[in-house]
Parts: C-alpha cells; sequence; structure tokens
C-alpha cells in the first residue's frame, strides 16, 4: 500500500515506511519531527522544473509529463530503484512532501508511478513510435 502525505502531518504507525521525495528538507522540522526513514532527494524535480511550475500552477499535464522525463534520466535511476524495491517489500510505504497543494505534487506523480510499478517513458518504446510515425504522416500530408 502506497501512501502520500504532508511531511508536516505527524507521523503515525500506519505509516509504515516514511519516504521524503523532495529535494530541500522541510522548513522548520527537525529530523525526529519529520520521522524519515528514507531521504530520496535526487527523485525530486529539479529546481528549474518546480519553479516552472510554481509559476504555472495550471499546467499540471505538462508539468508530469517533464517531471517523468526527468526521471528517466540516469541521475534519478538508482534512486528510483531504491523506491520500487521499497514498494515491492510488501510493506506500507508513505512518500512524504512539503507542498501546500495536496492534488499536485511530485509525490503524487510518484505514487502512480509505483502503483503501476513501471518505470518512466524513455521515448523509445512502442507508443513512442507510434506517436513518430503519426506526425510524421500528420506533416506529409499537408
Amino acid at each position: 500500500m502506497i501512501r502520500i502525505k504532508r511531511v508536516y502531518e505527524k507521523a503515525a504507525p500506519g505509516d509504515g515506511t516514511r519516504v521524503l521525495v523532495d529535494r530541500l528538507w522541510p522548513r522548520g522540522l527537525t529530523k525526529r519531527q519529520a520521522a524519515v526513514d528514507t531521504w530520496l532527494r535526487e527523485l525530486a524535480p529539479s529546481d528549474e522544473l518546480r519553479k516552472w511550475f510554481h509559476a504555472r500552477p495550471d499546467a499540471w499535464h505538462t508539468f508530469c509529463k517533464r517531471y517523468l522525463q526527468e526521471l528517466s534520466e540516469s541521475d534519478a535511476a538508482a534512486h528510483l530503484e531504491e523506491l520500487y524495491r521499497l514498494a515491492r517489500s510488501k510493506k506500507k510505504l508513505t512518500l512524504l512532501f512539503a507542498s501546500k497543494d495536496l492534488r499536485r505534487n511530485n509525490a503524487v506523480v510518484l505514487k502512480h508511478l509505483l502503483e503501476g510499478m513501471r518505470k518512466p517513458p524513455t521515448g523509445t518504446g512502442p507508443g513512442a513510435v507510434r506517436s513518430a510515425r503519426e506526425r510524421q504522416a500528420k506533416r506529409m500530408s499537408r
């Protein structure tokens, strides 16, 4: 079972393994208060993407797409593998985030990714090939 929770909420026994997925440590919290088991800061969106989304909160789908692209890059691979390992352990897992927006944050994207237990798209699979062919066909028909 995978849950998401604001890191500022009090830890509960039902949280299981608590994983912080933000790049920066939450302001005003001590390590003891946060009760974080693992901090995977490398899985957080880049500062550039985070700032971009903050300025455009209505661009949720574009943010998700760009964030998944960042997760497909090799820098995040080992840390993403660690998150998959924790999710496969059959224990409860809680992804922690600091954002005030409970519905639109990187922990939500990671939860959906883990629930499907699939890796982020690389842009080279059958769907990407089909999309490329469709775009090419549209250009040729103009």
